[in-house]
């Protein structure tokens, strides 16, 4: 897996720059890895990050969009404001988590 330096921090990620090792993330590279896809972070956004972190904790699998929608409380309509065009894609990017499944 190539290693990559963000910020002072040294990450292992796949071919699509997800991050490979949940354990290396902390919410400092969050707001790094959000820069990269052309976002700043508010409270809003870290609290998709946090659900999608501890969802992942519990189920051991990114969460769909519809999961954080339903399970997560935040509707779908402001996950995209958040995170345009590829809420799901950026939200998992941002967590530091695996890309989900079904995401194309």
């Amino acid at each position: 897996m190539p290693v990559t330096t963000l910020a002072g921090h040294q990450i292992h990620v796949d071919a699509e720059g997800f991050l490979t090792d949940p354990a290396e993330w902390d919410e400092d590279l969050a707001r790094v890895l959000a820069e990269q896809i052309g976002l700043t972070l508010t409270d809003e956004h870290m609290a998709a990050v946090r659900f999608l972190r501890a969802d992942f904790a519990t189920q051991g699998e990114t969460a769909t969009l519809r999961r954080i929608s339903t399970v997560g409380g935040i509707p779908i309509k402001q996950l995209f404001a958040l995170f345009p065009q590829k809420p799901a894609k950026k939200i998992a990017y941002v967590a530091g988590l695996p890309k989900p499944h079904g995401c194309v």
